[in-house]
């Protein structure tokens, strides 16, 4: 049985449960069975498209988005869908409950989410235990191993002014077992947190966090590139400031984007005027867009990550299209299952042939 078969078998299951009860049973099934015979369930050969963006070799142009598996529980278990790189986290250093239940809304009349989990995480020693455990860069034959994506945040009860404290923490304890880390600074969820995308405060983050980033790499004798992850609602003002930052400090790339606050694309919809960050559909074309206006910033070398809407190949090739180099899914593994990541590596690798 195909992988979109056995999905769409499970499919009305999940959906019949809360959205946050379904996806604490989907990956507590992908913790328990990876690494066993019972993974055949969602693995996939990965397809090979290999790309090299900020000194990395990506296996292929296909990534998990962080926040699907904040906790870094299930990394073998993406390993084997074929991804070619995933993220996990945001993670904290602290550990936090996030934001009052219910905190998950399906949109499925737009294939869309809105979430306010507010970085709900089990904390940083979990995180990198987590991490240590996984096996995903062992057992490929020749082939070359995903890479890994760690993406930092900050505590909510961490006042905004002492924010670089918690990411400092953060990029220590990851540094070492990352192939990249993600500073998330745009979230919807945390009180002020998308205020260190302004000019001083993104400036000063930056600043810091590239200057301890030199310290761990002759501490641990690799330079770990550092990526920014950027909301979807900026104007091209807050775009060309951002872009100037990120390569006035050396930062090696961009993540665009995180979910939008904009309720255009599903109003009077159940649900839709939840608070939180909306995903899927409703936010491709904000993403296209900033996508476009950090490559018209940026120039054609530098790094971007194209993350937003993504439900088929056709999506995927238009990120491209607009400036991207890879891309990441989150939403769309919920509407489409596993399935859809040989659907859009398969797209993207014939767009590069």
């Amino acid at each position: 049985m195909s992988l979109s078969s056995l999905y769409g078998l499970a499919r009305p299951f999940l959906f019949g449960l809360d959205a946050e009860h379904a996806h604490e049973v989907t990956l507590g099934l992908l913790a328990r069975t990876q690494n066993t015979p019972l993974a055949c369930a969602y693995a996939s050969a990965r397809v090979d498209d290999p790309v090299t963006l900020a000194g990395l070799r990506f296996p292929n142009r296909v990534g998990l988005a962080a926040g699907l598996d904040k906790n870094a529980r299930c990394i073998d278990a993406f390993a084997a869908m074929g991804f070619g790189f995933v993220e996990v986290g945001t993670v904290t250093p602290k550990p936090q409950p996030g934001n009052a239940r219910p905190r998950i809304f399906r949109l499925p009349a737009r294939q869309a989410l809105i979430n306010r989990l507010g970085f709900n995480n089990d904390g940083l020693d979990a995180f990198v235990a987590n991490v240590q455990r996984a096996r995903f860069r062992t057992g490929q034959g020749n082939r070359a191993p995903m890479l890994l994506g760690l993406n930092i945040g900050k505590n909510a009860s961490t006042p905004i002014e002492r924010a670089i404290d918690d990411y400092l923490l953060c990029l220590d304890g990851v540094y070492p077992h990352a192939d990249y880390v993600v500073v998330n600074v745009s979230s919807p969820n945390t009180a002020n947190l998308r205020s260190l995308q302004s000019d001083e405060a993104l400036d000063a983050l930056l600043a810091t966090i590239v200057e301890r980033r030199e310290v761990l790499a002759a501490q641990h004798g690799r330079r770990v590139p550092l990526f920014l992850k950027i909301a979807p609602d900026l104007d091209e003002a807050q775009v060309q400031v951002i872009a100037a930052t990120l390569q006035r400090h050396g930062m090696d790339g961009v993540i665009a984007s995180n979910t939008t606050l904009s309720r255009q694309a599903v109003a009077g919809l159940p649900h839709a005027e939840e608070m939180g960050g909306l995903s899927g559909v409703p936010v491709r074309e904000a993403s296209n867009r900033v996508i476009a206006q950090f490559r018209a910033a940026l120039g054609p070398g530098f790094p971007i990550i194209g993350v937003g809407g993504i439900m088929s190949g056709e999506d995927a090739k238009a990120k491209l299209a607009a400036g991207a180099d890879v891309v990441q899914m989150y939403t769309g593994i919920i509407y489409r299952g596993p399935s859809l990541v040989r659907e859009v590596a398969e797209a993207l690798r014939q767009r590069s042939a």
